[in-house]
């Protein structure tokens, strides 16, 4: 099943027209018809079955044949994630992690962060393109960047956990996840959090975490903690 993507297609509608752009890719670049069948999603859990009923390059309609609904998991995995210096290992994280059913991702900016500007745009097409690749009708939400101070100063309910690579008294993740649980994960830029923010979130009843033996980059550490999580939920 090829999967497409529409924030604005909703169960209400007896018919939907894609923009230029998607419906130009539609009929000219996949060579879609009249009668073709499009499966379309608007991120929200909704499975739309469409057949196309006008294949204009400029204007693509189609007719809501039938509606399935997902319902969302019982667990909730959020991670704040410094961006790596190299944008492409941030993205294939985002890739990865959406892939495996990532909720949400906020992008934090710590005191030893080498990237201090981060621009989503890029960003919202690789989660994107990743939700439609791995078949999911839920986009997982990526917030604004934000300061590591801000961020703890927020409220986040649910376990709340900092992933260190300080040699202190820490637990292992996997051996603190329970099922059908919210978690808000924190994972340090490629120096590592600095003790001072190590202190706060500690300060904040964040619960300082491992993930295993050896040191790991960023973007592989938040894959390994997203996929922690799911694994247990599976």
């Amino acid at each position: 099943m090829q999967l497409f993507y529409n924030p604005d297609i909703n169960s209400d509608l007896k018919e939907f027209s894609f923009n230029k752009e998607e419906s130009k890719h539609i009929v000219k670049v996949l060579r879609k018809t009249e009668g073709d069948i499009l499966h379309v999603t608007n991120g929200l859990g909704s499975l739309f079955s469409t057949e196309i009923i006008l294949a204009s390059e400029k204007k693509c309609t189609v007719k809501i044949i039938s509606t399935e609904t997902s319902q969302p998991t019982d667990f909730y995995v959020h991670l704040a994630v410094a961006p790596t210096k190299m944008n492409d290992r941030f993205e294939w994280f985002l890739e990865k992690a959406t892939e495996m059913g990532i909720h949400e991702i906020t992008p934090i900016i710590c005191d030893r962060s080498e990237r201090k500007i981060v621009k989503n745009e890029r960003f919202d097409k690789i989660i994107l393109s990743a939700m439609k690749q791995s078949l999911q009708f839920f986009l997982p939400k990526l917030n604004e960047p934000i300061s590591f101070k801000d961020f703890i100063n927020q409220q986040h309910d649910g376990n709340l956990c900092i992933a260190h690579c300080e040699e202190t008294d820490k637990k292992l993740l996997k051996n603190t996840i329970k099922p059908k649980e919210k978690y808000t994960i924190l994972i340090g830029p490629e120096g590592d959090f600095s003790e001072k923010e190590i202190q706060l979130a500690l300060t904040n009843n964040y619960i300082p975490v491992s993930l295993g033996n050896t040191r790991l980059r960023t973007e592989t550490a938040a894959v390994v903690a997203c996929h922690s999580v799911v694994f247990v939920n599976e």
